[in-house]
């Protein structure tokens, strides 16, 4: 062992011998009992950074401690490769995307292995790759099959910089993230998932997802946004049409004084008398400009026009305005609303606008007056409600649904806010649709499988300046190779779809590709399903808890009906992990250019280092900043360690059954506490306090020089156990160590080391003590102290000796450890 630390030496020595030994080969214990550690895959776009880094490693550190606790562990990973800033960058530079994807895999690849992760990287996955992509394919249309995916018409937020149709999440401020493009509201055909078929079972099992962060279950409950109601028929009068309204409130239904529909409501075209019609389409030309442009939490003031039309109220006949407003969108729901001012504070805001009337029909049950200048939004008791005037608003929405469903205009409902999955992309660099067109077999346009013999339907190769010209018809239109097919069904001349698919298809069952890479029959084996899955513990960001949380949750579903897989939710255990700020306080961002990467800290300070401070700088669902002073501090912790491991080098050969007391006690006693918490805090994801305690055994030894052979044994346990401790975080140091001090297998082929239960007990013990149940004091006596002195020392406590002056202690309660409450009375 050499006198200083040398982690630029260390650490490559310890990665290359990782590797050539297979030690991180899932399967390789197939006798032991599994664990899947995943951390979500990254986009290889630019360069590896430390904000990268801590998601990753996180990930690491609990696979690594899983293999020493005696698991065979699957860590794989690979790469997200499709999507559009591939393909922005490729429009910019004039370079073929796969190029620069295939460019940044490579670096980052090469960067996580000088970090030290601990991936199987045999079973390396990337999405641009036909072999993986195919199998996307097929389950398009193996949902297809089962009815899961169809062709329709929708808005969708329209980027016309980027050419094609982004996600909500994908619009900030009225702008596209990736080009700052004013983004468009436009109708659209597109490909679809009916993952709304599945919304009551997403929801009904977000109540198994018990280490699931509370957080992340409440967002997908919201988003899912179950609500239970009514359903109601509005006849328009003149005309066959109804406006179907829900409501969640069919006791106010006597209320209701306006009917509401979006300003789109394709309704409109039929209803609307043609005085009205050029107010009408100018207001909904109107409301599609201000809806692009807004944030998506952002409220837009209240606005609406008469369109003329009339709805009959269905229970007492009477003749309704129609009003068009921007406070219903009609791909929500109905499209269309009921609106009672006196009950809902959103109507009476649009009636008092508008002069629009205002009709009281629930009065608070305890008899309070109600507000003159607000709506009344609670329960109460009716009034001015027919023969429903009297009952409560539970009762009386059951039985105006009730009458609705017997009259036939309506009944009871439930809805979800969840709307189905919009696949399409207007853009090269995603997954091919597999459909074609064939006019003679498919005139309305529905679109023919391509036959599973003929997957995967590859890219094709493109002149780059020509084809990814970021302006007019999808990239894939414009190749006449790709476009011009055979129809499988008769032979004759097909066209192929030209949209690719929304690359969330390629991370919704990527984590089951894992399982088993290398199949061509099948995207993978019902025996890897069943040894593998579910995944134990899944890393990523808290931005994906409803998108990419609720698609993947969605696809496994589906797979386990499909007979792929036994499980139907994907992940037990659920971490999502705070950001890392960069120096300037900003998250760090190749946006902000305050990016760390970190091949400059293992440059300087070795991956150890960089390991250490980002699990010392705080709780893993935690923001943390960016500290260099901070990552040098880590640095110098690990070379007290090795200059603690040097100078007692020479104790590594004693015998470890010396017999301890004295200053040999108090070391070994150390150790084996530090032991015992570290161990508690790596199995409930502490890892800042497990190097805190690291950090306190450290200053407890280095100033020990042990003078017997009974404590430089100890002591070169304690180095022993400091080692695998650590293992975890800084493993390329942990392993070095552990060598010198006669390990002759890598730790991550040895066991989680156990601690000596007699020697972690505390020496001395604090009881809470209390009087009639009232806590009154404490006393810190030996731990080993029977009972009789536990309550003969907390009587002659000073605090709690006033307090049994002159009483009779009729009972005394002794909880061992704990507690003693003396029951008194005069």
């Amino acid at each position: 062992m050499q006198e200083r630390y040398e982690p630029q030496t260390i650490e490559p020595k310890w990665q290359d011998r990782w590797e050539a030994e297979g030690l991180f080969a899932a399967g390789r214990r197939g006798d032991l009992p599994k664990k899947y550690v995943l951390e979500m895959f990254p986009y290889p776009s630019g360069a590896l950074h430390m904000g990268h880094v801590r998601n990753y490693l996180l990930g690491d550190v609990i696979a690594r401690y899983s293999r020493m606790k005696g698991f065979d562990v699957l860590h794989p990973m690979g790469w997200d490769a499709l999507g559009l800033p591939a393909e922005n960058a490729a429009i910019k530079d004039k370079r073929h995307p796969a190029e620069r994807t295939r460019e940044n895999v490579r670096s980052f690849k090469a960067e996580m292995k000088r970090v030290g992760f601990s991936y199987d990287w045999s079973r390396e996955i990337s999405t641009d790759d036909p072999a993986y992509y195919k199998w996307s394919q097929w389950f398009f249309l193996k949902f297809r099959e089962r009815g899961l995916v169809y062709r329709r018409m929708a808005h969708v937020n329209w980027c016309p910089g980027c050419q094609t149709v982004i996600a909500n999440e994908q619009v900030k401020d009225g702008l596209c993230e990736r080009s700052s493009d004013p983004v468009v509201i436009k109708q659209m055909a597109e490909w679809a998932f009916r993952i709304t078929e599945y919304s009551e079972r997403l929801l009904r099992n977000l109540d198994e997802l018990k280490d699931w962060p509370e957080e992340v279950v409440k967002k997908q409950r919201n988003w899912i946004g179950k609500s239970e109601g009514a359903e109601l028929d509005f006849a328009v009068d003149g005309s066959s049409e109804k406006v179907r309204v829900f409501t969640t409130r069919a006791d106010t239904v006597f209320g209701c004084t306006y009917v509401v529909v979006a300003p789109d409501h394709p309704m409109l075209a039929a209803i609307v008398p043609a005085d009205r019609r050029e107010a009408v389409t100018a207001f909904a030309a109107d409301q599609a400009r201000k809806a692009a442009t807004k944030g998506r939490d952002e409220e837009l003031p209240k606005e609406g026009v008469d369109t003329g039309a009339r709805a009959v109220h269905p229970f007492t006949g009477a003749k309704l305005p129609i009003w068009a407003a921007n406070f219903v969108v009609s791909d929500y729901g109905t499209g269309a609303v009921m609106s009672v001012p006196a009950h809902d504070e959103r109507d009476f805001e649009f009636a008092t606008l508008y002069g629009l009337p205002i009709v009281r029909v629930i009065r608070p049950a305890d008899g309070a007056a109600l507000p003159a200048d607000a709506a009344f939004t609670e329960d109460g008791v009716l009034e001015n409600s027919g023969p429903y005037t009297g009952q409560t608003s539970p009762d009386a929405r059951k039985a105006i649904a009730a009458a609705a469903k017997e009259g036939g205009f309506g009944g009871p409902s439930v809805t979800y806010r969840q709307r189905d999955w919009g696949i399409s992309r207007q853009r090269y660099w995603g997954t091919p649709i597999p459909i074609v067109y064939c006019e003679a077999c498919d005139p309305a346009g529905e679109g023919i499988a391509v036959p599973y013999d003929q997957l995967p339907v590859e890219l094709p190769e493109i002149d780059v300046a020509a084809v990814l010209t970021g302006r007019g018809e999808p990239p894939l239109a414009k190749v006449p190779s790709f476009v011009n097919t055979t129809c499988p069904g008769c032979g004759g001349p097909a066209r192929r779809e030209v949209e690719t698919m929304d690359t969330f298809v390629d991370s919704s069952w990527y984590f089951a590709r894992y399982l088993d890479p290398k199949n061509d029959e099948l995207p993978f084996s019902r025996s890897s399903a069943d040894r593998w899955l579910p995944v134990d513990v899944y890393v990523g960001g808290p931005e994906h808890s409803t998108m990419h949380l609720l698609y993947f949750r969605f696809w496994t579903m589906v797979m386990q009906e499909m007979g792929l897989c036994a499980e139907e939710e994907p992940v037990k255990r659920l971490v999502t992990q705070g950001i890392v700020n960069g120096p300037d306080g900003r998250k760090m961002s190749k946006r902000w250019g305050n990016v760390v990467a970190p091949a400059t800290i293992v440059d300087r300070y070795g991956a150890d280092a960089a390991r250490t401070f980002t699990m010392f700088a705080g709780p893993p669902d935690r923001d943390i900043q960016w500290s260099d002073e901070q990552v040098e501090g880590s640095a110098r912790f690990l070379q007290r360690i090795w200059r603690l491991a040097y100078r007692h080098r020479d104790s590594a050969g004693l015998p470890g059954d010396l017999p301890a007391d004295g200053r040999s006690l108090e070391i070994r006693r150390a150790a084996h506490k530090t032991l015992r918490r570290v161990t508690e805090d790596l199995e409930r994801l502490s890892f800042n306090t497990a190097v805190a305690r690291a950090m306190e055994l450290v200053n407890f030894l280095t100033p020990v020089e042990p003078e017997t052979d009974a404590e430089r044994a100890a002591m070169a346990e304690a180095i022993r156990l400091l080692a695998a401790m650590l293992s975890p975080i800084a493993p390329h140091l942990a392993e070095e160590i552990a060598e010198v001090y006669g390990a002759t297998r890598s730790l991550q082929a040895t066991e989680w080391p156990a601690y000596d239960p007699a020697l972690t007990e505390e020496d001395t013990r604090v009881y809470a003590v209390q009087v009639n149940g009232k806590l009154r004091g404490e006393v810190a006596i030996r731990a080993d102290a029977g009972e009789d002195e536990v309550k003969a020392a907390a009587q002659a406590d000073a605090k709690v000796a006033p307090h049994l002056a002159g009483m009779t202690v009729r009972k005394v309660i002794f909880v061992k450890g704990r507690l003693v409450n003396f029951v008194v009375s005069p």
